[in-house]
C-alpha cells in the first residue's frame, strides 16, 4: 500500500450573511435558507466553478433539530441549487461546530479525498427558541454530579465561575463588553464587513388595504448587534442574570443571534485548474477538553495545541478572532495567555455581533480572511470555547 502524501489545503472563498439579533432582522427567516444564501453566495465568488467537483458540503449546526434538522446540510445545498450528486454533512460541536466544518472539509482536501469543499454554519436561536433544544433531556447522572453544573444548568454560570477564580471584575467585564461595541460600530462605519457580507432581501409580510397582505423587502446588510451609546455607565445598571450577587449580566454576554456563513476550499491541484489565487493556507486546528464547570477557559488548552501542529509562534498571530461568550471568559483567556489586546478581536466579537452558536466559526474565518488580506496579516487564529468544557482554535495563513 502506498503512503499518501498530506497537501495543503487553501481557502479560496468565504463569505457570511449579516448577524441578526434573535426575534430581529432573520426573526421569519429559516436557518435552512440563510444556509442556502451563504451556499450560493460562496459558490459565486469563484465563477466558472463545476459544481459537481464539489466532494462534501460540511456544516456546523449547535442545535441540529426542528427547522435545522433533517440533516440541514443537504437540505440547505438543495434549496443553494446544488447538484444532486453533492453530498451534504451536518456536525455539532456546539459553539465551534462552524469552525469544525472549516478544518474537516479542509483535512478531505489535505488527505486527498476531494480537490473541492464546502465548509458552513447555521443557527437561528430565534427558531431554536430554548437554549438546551427543543425538548431538553439531560441525564440525571449528569445533574446529579456538583462538577457536572456547567452542563446541567447552562454556561452563564460557568462563567461566574471563570470569573471568579480567575479574578475579573464587574467594571473590567464591562469595559471590555463597550469596547467590543466600539470597535464593532467603527468597523460598521468604515466599511470593514463589506467584502466578507452577502447581504440578505428579507421578505415580510404586511397587512394591505381591504384585508390583504402584501410583501415587504428590506435589504438586510449590516450587523444587528452593535450598538453606538453602549457605555460602561448603562451597563453598569444591568442586573446579575446568573448569580444574585454575580457578575455577569445581559450587557457583557455574547448577544443570541441568527445567522450563517460559508467558506470554500481547493487543493493546489484545484487552484491551478480554475485560476483561483488562494485567500489563505489552512494551517492547523486543535480541541481540548477542560472541566465543564469552567468551559470558558478552554480556548487556553486549545490554542497552544494550535500552534504547535502550525509549527509558529503565539507572536507570530498578527490577527485574533476570540469568540466571546461571555467578557469574563475572554478577559480570562486573554490573561492566561498573554495575548496582545490590540490583536484580539479588532473589528469586535459577540458581544456585540452575535454568537449564532454553530455558524460563528464559519462567520468568524470569514471576518479573519477579510482582514488578513486587507492588512497583509500573515498568520490569524479563530478560538472558542465550547460548552460541555472545550475549546478550539484553528490557525490560518495569508497567501
Amino acid at each position: 500500500m502506498t503512503q499518501k502524501q498530506i497537501q495543503d489545503a487553501y481557502i479560496v472563498a468565504a463569505t457570511r450573511t449579516p448577524v441578526a439579533r434573535r426575534n430581529g432582522a432573520f426573526r421569519h427567516v429559516r436557518p435552512d435558507d440563510l444556509l442556502a444564501h451563504v451556499l450560493r453566495a460562496v459558490v459565486a465568488r469563484v465563477p466558472g466553478l463545476d459544481a459537481r467537483e464539489i466532494g462534501d458540503v460540511i456544516v456546523g449546526c449547535a442545535m441540529p433539530e426542528a427547522e435545522q434538522g433533517m440533516n440541514v446540510a443537504r437540505i440547505g445545498l438543495l434549496l443553494a441549487g446544488l447538484p444532486d450528486a453533492v453530498p451534504g454533512l451536518t456536525i455539532n460541536r456546539f459553539c465551534a461546530s462552524g469552525l469544525q466544518a472549516v478544518a474537516d472539509a479542509a483535512n478531505r482536501i489535505r488527505l486527498g479525498e476531494a480537490d473541492v469543499m464546502l465548509a458552513a454554519g447555521t443557527e437561528s436561536m430565534t427558531v431554536m427558541s430554548q437554549m438546551m433544544g427543543n425538548k431538553m433531556s439531560i441525564n440525571p447522572r449528569i445533574t446529579a454530579h456538583a462538577e457536572h453544573l456547567g452542563i446541567a444548568y447552562g454556561m452563564g454560570l460557568t462563567a461566574e465561575k471563570v470569573a471568579q477564580r480567575w479574578q475579573v471584575s464587574r467594571d473590567d467585564q464591562d469595559a471590555f463588553a463597550v469596547n467590543s461595541h466600539q470597535r464593532a460600530v467603527a468597523a460598521i462605519g468604515a466599511g470593514r464587513f463589506r467584502d466578507e457580507i452577502s447581504p440578505y432581501l428579507v421578505h415580510t409580510r404586511v397587512p394591505g388595504e381591504g384585508g390583504q397582505t402584501r410583501i415587504s423587502e428590506r435589504l438586510f446588510e449590516h450587523d444587528e448587534g452593535p450598538r453606538a451609546d453602549a457605555s460602561v455607565a448603562g451597563l453598569g445598571k444591568l442586573r446579575p442574570v446568573f448569580a444574585a450577587r454575580g457578575s455577569v449580566t445581559a450587557g457583557n454576554s455574547s448577544q443570541m443571534s441568527d445567522g450563517a456563513g460559508a467558506v470554500l476550499l481547493m487543493s493546489e491541484a484545484a487552484l491551478k485548474r480554475y485560476n483561483v489565487q488562494p485567500v489563505a493556507r489552512f494551517c492547523s486546528y486543535a480541541v481540548a477538553g477542560v472541566a465543564p464547570e469552567v468551559m470558558g477557559i478552554g480556548p487556553v488548552e486549545a490554542i497552544p495545541r494550535a500552534l504547535r501542529q502550525a509549527g509558529i509562534r503565539q507572536d507570530q498571530l498578527d490577527w485574533i478572532e476570540l469568540n466571546e461568550a461571555f467578557a469574563a471568559q475572554a478577559l480570562a483567556v486573554m490573561r492566561s495567555l498573554e495575548l496582545d489586546p490590540a490583536r484580539v478581536n479588532p473589528l469586535g466579537s459577540a458581544i456585540a455581533l452575535g454568537h449564532p452558536l454553530g455558524a460563528t466559526g464559519a462567520i468568524r474565518t470569514a471576518t479573519l480572511c477579510a482582514a488578513m488580506a486587507r492588512q497583509e496579516a500573515r498568520y490569524g487564529m479563530v478560538s472558542m470555547c465550547i460548552g460541555t468544557g472545550m475549546g478550539a482554535a484553528g490557525v490560518f495563513e495569508r497567501v
